[in-house]
């Protein structure tokens, strides 16, 4: 695993969604110092760990170590469905409006 691109990523993503280190840890079920690791490339996270926060931050495992490729959206699509399922429980209002949003724009 590219540990920079994950701990990058990560950064990135609990920027950009607003959500603490704490907020993380706490969700992911390990520790603030754990994560504090994970998020300066001084621990690489076990794979659960991995599918746990990607889960929690509504992006894919591929996603965070930097091996998605974008591609042919119908490779892409059953993944898609997956993710979205998988997180529908947790997903606020605004964010489900996004997803929505997002599907009946145009390029």
């Amino acid at each position: 695993m590219a540990q920079n691109t994950f701990a990058n990523r990560l950064a990135e993503l609990l920027k950009k969604q607003g959500i603490t280190q704490k907020e993380l840890a706490e969700r992911v079920g390990v520790t603030e110092a754990t994560m504090s690791r994970y998020m300066h490339s001084e621990r690489i996270p076990k794979s659960e760990i991995i599918a746990n926060i990607a889960t929690a931050l509504h992006v894919t495992s591929d996603y965070l170590l930097g091996t998605e490729k974008k591609g042919d959206i119908n490779n892409d699509y059953p993944r898609i469905i997956r993710l979205i399922a998988r997180n529908s429980a947790s997903m606020t209002q605004e964010q489900k409006n996004a997803i929505i949003k997002a599907l009946l724009e145009d390029d």
